[in-house]
């Protein structure tokens, strides 16, 4: 088990830029895959940004260029810099880790992103 909080959140105006932060509860060596999905109204959960745990990164093609995932394994964080955000970014955003050897997946609750002028 592992609890996720996101933050980072807000409102932002277009071409801005902000960074989410996902908090796990321990040690997030044991889990393979961990990623950025996002969730806009009547709309269905995409994958935003993934990064495994050898370092190798993955894009929607959408935010290619402007997304960037990190992880930082001794803090048990993972982060999504968003720049050039655009209003379709708007969408609640969620951090999801997969666990290397059980494969199960684990979900924050989610942290707002409006883009808006």
């Amino acid at each position: 088990q592992v609890q996720l909080v996101e933050s980072g959140g807000g409102l932002v105006q277009p071409g801005g830029s902000l960074r989410l932060s996902c908090a796990a509860s321990r040690s997030i060596i044991s889990f393979n895959a961990m990623g950025w999905y996002r969730q806009a109204p009547g709309k269905q959960r995409e994958l935003v940004a993934r990064i495994i745990s050898g370092g190798s990164t993955s894009y929607a093609d959408s935010v290619k260029g402007r997304f960037t995932i990190s992880r930082d394994n001794a803090e048990n964080m993972v982060y999504l810099q968003m720049n050039s955000l655009k209003p379709e970014d708007t969408a609640l955003y969620y951090c999801n880790v997969v666990h290397r050897f059980t494969g199960v997946g684990y979900w924050g609750q989610g942290t707002q992103v409006t883009v808006s002028s």
